[in-house]
């Protein structure tokens, strides 16, 4: 996909994009979609996960991270459902607490699309457990496939959908770089 162009047509061609309109996103996935390809985790990586490194990455996170997503060379997902508090955010329980020049993440997430084959993960995670009301202490953190403590739960099975890559992911003691914070912390919730 990556080859001929459909991988994130949107971003820069500094980035190695194509510097597209979001349209051509549209016609791509309607196209896939017309045969049932039920590959949904290309409009995930393309139109969800990548545009958060293109709006809030660092120039050094867009230039590390972006031109591998065009390519293909990364699968990308966004770790936000928990087993306890499903998509309310404020309800999460994963942690990740500042120590140095690094986070410590824990926790679990589940139904996470392209959780399996991805490279890079958006993991959403509290970073101030006091924080009032508790959506402020919200921050966002890009966790890399082969990082220590990382590690991939099953493949979940679903009603349909079953090409779908859908998994449960798990951190312990994971040591994130703080230069793989995205965005402020604290800002995780409005981003």
């Amino acid at each position: 996909m990556g080859e001929n162009g459909f991988l994130c047509p949107w971003v820069d061609e500094a980035y190695g994009g194509l510097n597209a309109d979001f349209g051509y996103s549209v016609v791509f996935n309607e196209e896939i979609e017309r045969v049932g390809s039920g590959m949904v985790g290309f409009g995930l990586h393309n139109d969800i996960v990548v545009p958060y490194f293109e709006t809030y990455g660092s120039d050094k996170q867009k230039n590390r991270w972006i031109p591998k997503c065009v390519t293909g060379e990364y699968v990308t997902a966004i770790a936000m459902t928990e087993p306890d508090a499903g998509s309310d955010l404020a309800g999460i329980k994963t942690t990740a607490m500042k120590q140095g020049d690094h986070y410590v993440l824990n926790g679990q997430k589940t139904f996470i699309t392209n959780g399996i084959h991805a490279d890079l993960i958006i993991v959403v995670a509290k970073t101030d457990l006091k924080a009032e009301p508790a959506h402020k202490g919200i921050s966002l953190f890009v966790v890399e496939k082969d990082m220590p403590g990382f590690s991939r739960g099953r493949k979940l099975d679903k009603v349909g959908l079953h090409s779908q890559d859908t998994a449960e992911l798990f951190f312990e003691d994971v040591k994130v770089p703080k230069e793989n914070l995205l965005g402020d912390d604290g800002s995780g919730f409005i981003i």
